[in-house]
């Protein structure tokens, strides 16, 4: 993470400072250096914003789980005051998303946004080269005042933004986290490692022993064999984690570098080991049949359970994610980080995400009428205060400013502290939007939050992960594979076969785990299929786009 390019400043009083950099966010009162691009055809009008007269915007939004309805949100109401742009929202469930937005791609039926979708670079250029997604480079040229400082202050993010045609079709949500560096991680129910005598697990070895010994030894003292020794969901899998100990696995396509060449983790014979040891965990009971069935909500329910706890191991970014923070279970607590598990070929690997942006999060669309609006309330949102405010919360009930009286609270990264949090973040509420849509989260916010070890909150808990076990077993950078970007004739081709593959091999990664495949009769088969699939070619695009972009 380059946290070097951000100085960290005192903060003004909450209202003063929001409403200040609030409205120099939404005049565009920054440098106007161009971004350029090469699309002549967009007219970009003078508009007054905040507009006299309150404009709609349709907006197509992925859900969150934690966001309890976007339309009565406070920070909704409070943009909308501060922007005079109310918005008709459509809530996607993000179980639906991907489909629903192929849906809506497909029908001619667009609103005026898509938001927080994560749009891919080939969905990107796909759309935008036929006209459906909206150029943004002359609207960042002459209204993007937030945009164009984080371009400054990050230097990697207008190249990644930027398509092989020159234009800017979204913009993403900038997220400064080095914690969010490691998103596979694996959680342990510490009190029953205590109860049974037994250590942290370090070897794949060790974990399998520890999950035998949670089955067997009724960790939990009930009396019963009611112990769930692990389990996961269709989002927070096994081998997100696991593979790990066996071979890099990059989240979402499984590609790796190796030796500049770009290649399917998903086709090594490594691979293949990784499936026998999940298998083996499969049929012996310690991997949870429901793990390849139910969603976040129902682990959380499961890991939640009433007055006894049941799940030992769970693979997820964070405990978040199937406990209540701040819950009266307290089992946020007692889930303690694993370490990356060295396999048994010697493989140890903290898998890291380098990039601190996601893929497309907004998105207007040929529907909008009004795309002058909708980019400069885009825009706004971009500015640190207005950040802090959409994925924290409203300020005095999620989070206030230091005072005199919190004299030493130190931040993340051991500095002087700039804000404390009032209710644990990641549970339901209705102040702010989380992580949705476009934001900039700094490290100055984010390692300006109050974090004492002895009241430890949710991210003190993925930070220290991060540092202590997951960074010092990071990869290579030469086996990362970084951002690509596709040109529309290498976009049109991937779309379908990038579909194609990643679903079959998120398919047949559950049906080796389940033996619904046999590792040993099926594996020849499974490569043959993919084979069918073109993935030869699949791989040539990659390298293709790899070789144009970094390739000296």
């Amino acid at each position: 993470m380059n946290s070097s390019v951000y100085v960290r400043k005192s903060w003004l009083s909450v209202a003063s400072a929001v409403l200040l950099s609030v409205m120099i966010a939404l005049t565009g009162c920054v440098d106007q250096a161009g971004v350029g691009g090469v699309n002549d055809s967009v007219i970009v009008k003078d508009v007054e914003f905040p507009p006299k007269e309150k404009v709609s915007l349709k907006v197509m939004v992925r859900g969150v789980t934690n966001v309890e309805d976007y339309a009565t949100n406070s920070f909704t109401k409070w943009y909308e005051e501060k922007t005079n742009v109310h918005i008709d929202w459509e809530v996607i469930p993000a179980a639906n998303a991907q489909d629903k937005l192929n849906l809506v791609l497909a029908s001619n039926n667009y609103p005026d946004v898509i938001f927080s979708f994560g749009i891919t670079p080939t969905t990107q250029m796909i759309y935008g080269s036929q006209g459906v997604f909206v150029p943004l480079n002359k609207y960042i040229d002459k209204y993007g005042a937030e945009t164009k400082r984080l371009m400054k202050e990050i230097p990697d993010l207008k190249d990644a933004m930027t398509a092989p045609d020159g234009n800017i079709y979204g913009l993403p949500y900038v997220n400064q986290c080095f914690q969010c560096s490691f998103p596979q991680r694996m959680w342990i129910y510490q009190p029953w490692l205590n109860k049974l005598g037994l250590k942290m697990p370090t070897t794949t070895d060790d974990l399998y022993n520890v999950l035998k010994a949670f089955k067997t030894r009724d960790p939990n003292g009930n009396s019963k064999a009611d112990e769930i020794p692990m389990m996961g969901s269709i989002t927070s899998t096994a081998e997100s984690f696991l593979m790990n100990s066996f071979i890099f696995n990059q989240n979402p396509n499984h590609l790796l570098m190796n030796k500049g060449k770009v290649e399917a983790a998903f086709t090594h014979p490594e691979w293949k080991d990784g499936l026998a040891y999940m298998n083996k965990l499969y049929s012996e009971g310690l991997l949870s049949k429901q793990t390849f069935t139910q969603d976040d909500k129902q682990l959380k329910e499961a890991a939640e359970n009433p007055n006894t706890p049941i799940v030992g191991v769970i693979p997820a970014f964070g405990v978040n994610t199937f406990t209540q923070i701040g819950g009266a279970s307290g089992r946020w607590l007692d889930y303690v980080a694993v370490p990356p598990l060295k396999g048994p070929k010697g493989i140890q690997i903290g898998a890291i995400n380098p990039n601190n942006f996601t893929n497309a999060n907004f998105v207007i669309t040929s529907s909008s009428k009004n795309p002058e609006i909708a980019f400069r309330w885009a825009d706004g949102l971009y500015n640190e205060d207005v950040s802090m405010r959409s994925v924290t919360g409203e300020p005095g009930k999620q989070w206030r400013k230091v005072g005199p009286e919190d004299a030493g609270l130190v931040g993340l990264d051991g500095r002087k502290a700039e804000w404390v949090e009032l209710q644990p973040y990641g549970n339901l509420q209705n102040d702010g939007w989380n992580q949705t849509g476009n934001a900039h989260y700094s490290d100055n916010i984010r390692l300006g939050k109050a974090s004492d070890p002895k009241t430890p909150n949710l991210a003190w808990i993925l930070y220290k992960a991060s540092k202590e076990l997951y960074a010092p077993h990071q990869p290579s950078e030469k086996t990362v594979v970084p951002p690509l970007f596709f040109s529309n004739d290498q976009a049109m081709e991937m779309a379908p076969m990038q579909k194609t593959i990643n679903d079959y091999v998120t398919e047949s990664i559950a049906r080796f785990i389940t033996g619904d495949l046999k590792i040993d009769k099926d594996w020849d088969a499974y490569l043959k299929n993919l084979d069918g699939m073109n993935v030869k070619r699949y791989l040539e695009i990659n390298q293709a786009a790899y070789d144009a972009k970094y390739k000296k």
